[in-house]
């Protein structure tokens, strides 16, 4: 069984990474970002409450993403790869409280370190081809700034508490650069 974490800022590729190593391992990618997106196509009042805060580039609450996270993960008999989770400090103890009590561990950490300005060009590049609402400069400047305060603090906490399965990737390579790296690390 392999349950994975990705970490790193918008735009570092830990979406189209987790998608190639999911579609190898065959288990689920759960992408809280995904999963954030379709909830806002909905028309109800949580998703003009998301389409709010994702727009401004700011996070979503821990009390919500905890819950779909939950969820998702009871279903991932095989393994997971969580991307965009868990994000704060808070989220990280769920996370670990419910992978104790579920009897499972995680196998590999995964941390995409990228510079800004990578960051910008590779998510504006995105928007285009994606017509992405949230991804525009102010929204892209928020979510780099909210990673730095505030994820960055819960990578640094799995790279202290998990140094056996934590790992580093340069992100300013190209994709299948970046994915044979990550291959390479998983075979071994």
């Amino acid at each position: 069984m392999n349950n994975i974490l990705f970490f790193g800022p918008p735009g570092a590729g830990k979406g189209t990474q987790a998608k190639l190593i999911s579609k190898l391992l065959k288990v689920p990618h759960l992408s809280t970002g995904d999963i954030l997106r379709l909830k806002i196509q909905k028309k109800d009042k949580i998703a003009n409450t998301l389409r709010e805060v994702m727009a401004k580039g700011n996070l979503v609450s821990d009390d919500i993403l905890n819950k779909i996270v939950a969820e998702k993960l009871i279903d991932c008999k095989q393994g997971f790869i969580l991307d965009g989770y868990p994000r704060t400090i808070e989220q990280s103890k769920f996370l670990n409280k419910f992978l104790d009590d579920s009897k499972l561990k995680i196998n590999f950490i995964i941390n995409i370190n990228i510079d800004l300005n990578t960051i910008r060009s590779r998510i504006l590049k995105r928007s285009e081809e994606e017509g992405r609402e949230d991804d525009n400069i102010n929204a892209i400047e928020i979510r780099y700034n909210e990673y730095v305060k505030k994820v960055k603090k819960v990578s640094d906490f799995y790279s202290e508490h998990y140094p056996d399965v934590y790992h580093e990737i340069d992100g300013n390579n190209q994709i299948e650069e970046i994915s044979k790296k990550i291959l390479k690390m998983l075979e071994n």
